[in-house]
C-alpha cells in the first residue's frame, strides 16, 4: 500500500494521529515493521488483522505504553510523543479503553467516574482546587447520560452485566475529554443487543471525537466501520470502505484464512 502523504501535506494536517515508518521489535519478532498510519480527527476507524498481526501495539504505541525502535508518531498539530510517558500522553488527550473491564466493583458506577476523573489530575487535592465541583457533577451525569447508565448512577458497579461494564469503563475515559480514544476489543463476550448498542454508543461518540477502535467481530465491524484498515505482520495490508476491504483477495486469504472462492460467508 502507498504510505500516507508526507508532513507536509494535507492530509497531515488534519490528521489527529500520524504514525511514520514505526518499528517495534521484540527479541526478533517485529510486531510492527515500518507502519505508516494516519485517521482524521472525528474519524471512526476500525483495524482489523490475524493474531500477531500487531493490533493492539499499534495502540500501545500511540498510548506510550510501548516504545517503538525507530519511525516517528505525532498527535494533533505536530506533538511528538515518543519522549512522553504515558501519563503526559493521557494528559494531552490520548484515552485508552483496554479489552478487559477494569472497574472498581465495590464503588457506585457515579463514583467509578468521578474516581477516573481524579486519577487523571495530579492528585486528588489538585482536583479538588482546580474544578469547581458543580461542573464536576455535570460532566459525570453527562458521561452517565451518554453512556446510558444515568438510571444505575447509585448502583454497585458489580452489579451491571458485562456489556454495561464495558460502557461504564468508556465513559471513565470519555469523562476525561479525550481527543482520541482508543478502543480494544469492545464487544468480546457481548450479546446480540449489548454489541449493537455499544457500536451504536461508539458512533455517537465519534461526532465529537476521533476513535479507533480494534476489533475482531466481522459482523460488528460492519456495523460501525466507516474506514477499516487491515494490519498484516505488522504492516498495512489494504485500507478502504469495509464493503473495499471484505471483498479484497489479500484479506480474504490473509485475514479471513480462505480463498476468494471459499469468501460466501463473510459477505
Amino acid at each position: 500500500m502507498t504510505p500516507p502523504p508526507p508532513a507536509d501535506q494535507p492530509t497531515r494536517a488534519a490528521s489527529i494521529i500520524y504514525l511514520e515508518d514505526v518499528t517495534v521489535n521484540y527479541d526478533g519478532f517485529k510486531a510492527l515493521s515500518r507502519l505508516n498510519f494516519f485517521m482524521d480527527r472525528r474519524e471512526l476507524r476500525v483495524v482489523i488483522g490475524p493474531n500477531g498481526a500487531g493490533k493492539t501495539t499499534l495502540l500501545d504505541v500511540v498510548s506510550g505504553r510501548v516504545k517503538p525502535e525507530s519511525g516517528r508518531v505525532i498527535f494533533g498539530h505536530n506533538t511528538d510523543l515518543l519522549p512522553l510517558r504515558e501519563n503526559e500522553i493521557a494528559q494531552l488527550g490520548v484515552g485508552r479503553k483496554f479489552q478487559t473491564p477494569s472497574v472498581f466493583v465495590n464503588l457506585t458506577v457515579w463514583d467509578n467516574v468521578e474516581l477516573s476523573l481524579r486519577r487523571a489530575s495530579k492528585g486528588v487535592f489538585a482536583a479538588l482546587r482546580q474544578r469547581d465541583a458543580r461542573e464536576e457533577r455535570d460532566r459525570i451525569l453527562r458521561t452517565l447520560e451518554t453512556v446510558k447508565l444515568a438510571d444505575r448512577a447509585d448502583g454497585k458497579a458489580g452489579a451491571l452485566s458485562h456489556g454495561e461494564k464495558q460502557w461504564l469503563e468508556i465513559g471513565m475515559v470519555i469523562a476525561q475529554d479525550p481527543e482520541l480514544l482508543l478502543v480494544d476489543e469492545p464487544v468480546a463476550g457481548m450479546t446480540d443487543e449489548e454489541t449493537e448498542r455499544t457500536g451504536a454508543l461508539l458512533e455517537s461518540i465519534a461526532a465529537d471525537r476521533s476513535v479507533l477502535v480494534i476489533e475482531h467481530d466481522m459482523e460488528f465491524v460492519r456495523q460501525i466501520a466507516r474506514q477499516v484498515t487491515v494490519l498484516h505482520q505488522g504492516a498495512v495490508l489494504c485500507e478502504g470502505p469495509v464493503e473495499q476491504v471484505q471483498s479484497d483477495p489479500r484479506v480474504l486469504e490473509v485475514y479471513l484464512g480462505r480463498r476468494r472462492e471459499e469468501a460466501d460467508a463473510v459477505h
